[in-house]
């Protein structure tokens, strides 16, 4: 859980960017203390440093958005809550939440769609960047109860940064949610989304799954700045923070 140590890395990284498809490696840089220190617990680790590939082919699309530096702004300030649980981020892309996750000491699985093996390849590129060889990588596609999804070990802490882009997604994420927390009743679902449309709302699917969601003001975690961890984002876009987790049952 110490921080990475950039020289040695740097020159391994441009290495492996000279492979296809081209990429570019951004530097994100994690401080402060975090979370208010239990009396007597372990001394929280002061900086954290994550290297991410950025695919530049324009097919691929696949770069750090505003939502993914909240999220992973998010969990650097409770990294306490994560060390040692079992975390799953869903649609990783370059999996900056995720690998925060796993450099501070969450059990870590990255996935994105099965139907797109280039995706997955960059969540293992990410990995081999940061040294984190005991990450898993597999394929779910939201909305498909497949053998991957099955193989899932209970999950404590899903993660996903702006997975609600398309409508239509929406329930299909939301199913897949729910069929993870149903195997663990104490599961919450930390997800950032980019406010694009006020006629865009989850309410309604929330209900029909059996789940309910708080907002987590962005100050609350240091996240409310248009700079985050050394990089340009979130800019001026507006992001929104939720945990959401399964309805509790009144009787």
């Amino acid at each position: 859980m110490a921080s990475v140590g950039l020289p040695g890395l740097m020159r391994r990284e441009a290495r492996m960017c000279q492979q296809e498809p081209p990429c570019n490696v951004r530097e994100y840089r994690f401080l402060g203390e975090g979370e208010e220190e239990e009396e007597g617990g372990s001394q929280l680790q002061p900086e954290l440093v994550v290297l991410i590939p950025e695919v530049l082919d324009p097919q691929y699309g696949m770069y750090v958005w505003p939502c993914a530096v909240v999220l992973a702004q998010y969990i650097w300030f409770h990294r306490r809550l994560v060390c040692g649980k079992n975390v799953l981020e869903l649609g990783a892309g370059v999996s900056l939440p995720g690998i925060v996750a796993a450099k501070c000491g969450a059990k870590m699985t990255l996935s994105d769609n099965a139907e797109f093996p280039q995706c997955l390849d960059n969540c293992r590129r990410s990995c081999q960047m940061n040294n984190l060889a005991s990450v898993s990588v597999t394929g779910i596609t939201w909305g498909h109860i497949s053998p991957s999804l099955l193989a899932l070990s209970l999950v404590d802490i899903i993660v996903a940064s702006d997975v609600f882009f398309e409508p239509e997604d929406f329930e299909d994420i939301l199913s897949t949610v729910h069929y993870l927390m149903r195997k663990n009743r104490h599961a919450q679902f930390w997800t950032t989304y980019q406010v694009r449309s006020a006629d865009w709302s989850i309410e309604g699917l929330l209900y029909k799954w059996e789940m309910e969601c708080i907002c987590v003001p962005l100050q609350s975690f240091e996240a409310n700045k248009e700079q985050l961890v050394g990089s340009f984002l979130p800019g001026t876009h507006t992001v929104e923070m939720m945990v959401i987790t399964p309805k509790k049952v009144i009787l």
